[in-house]
């Protein structure tokens, strides 16, 4: 995998045009002047969490025994159905999710940037190509930061795109992933037959 097709694969994952309306959501009752604060501290926790697993995940994965054909398998199912629910999304309106208090850490944070499919990514990379552990590190700084600028400016763009074109995008990056998904869990089929037949 390259440095750019790890980029693009991150993006999808963190979908951040899918999250415009969750952040405007749970911002709502927040003063403008704070929202962008709170964006940048929720951005920042998401990565801090992120760089642990891109780091640190492969020997977390040791310590439990996992098999990188097992993450790579179920790291392809869980990227397969956020996919879908990107490509056939559930009309629940966004005024349910709306809060009073600001949010910390939940659900901006984790799940919406750093959550299971995110995580297992990361830790996917790495574990697959340690050698370019670097490379990996650079392109999750270029997809937060992609991740970031689309957030910050939030309210624009909801108000410019509106609700159904930010639906169209999320479908459009929800089919993108569905191929990237469906050949994560290829690879990890083909790892697991090679080694049932090497024993």
């Amino acid at each position: 995998m390259t440095i750019y097709s790890a980029m693009i694969t991150l993006i999808l994952v963190m979908d951040p045009f899918g999250g415009v309306p969750v952040f405007l959501s749970q911002l709502s009752c927040v003063p403008p002047k704070r929202r962008k604060i709170i964006i940048l501290r929720e951005m920042a926790i998401a990565l801090c969490i992120l760089v642990l697993f891109l780091f640190f995940g492969n020997y977390i994965l040791a310590g439990l025994s996992i098999s990188e054909y097992a993450l790579s398998i179920s790291g392809g199912v869980i990227l397969f159905l956020i996919a879908l629910r990107m490509i056939f999304p559930r009309d629940i309106p966004i005024e349910d999710s709306k809060q009073t208090d600001e949010p910390m850490v939940v659900p901006l944070a984790v799940p919406l940037i750093a959550g299971p499919s995110t995580i297992a990514t990361v830790t996917l990379l790495t574990t697959q190509y340690p050698q370019s552990i670097f490379k990996w590190f650079f392109a999750l700084l270029i997809a937060w930061s992609f991740s970031v600028i689309i957030l910050l400016f939030s309210s624009f763009i909801g108000r410019l795109l509106g609700k159904r074109v930010l639906k169209a995008i999320e479908r459009l990056m929800g089919m993108i992933l569905t191929t990237l998904a469906v050949q994560m869990l290829l690879r990890g089929i083909r790892e697991f037959l090679l080694s049932v037949r090497s024993l």
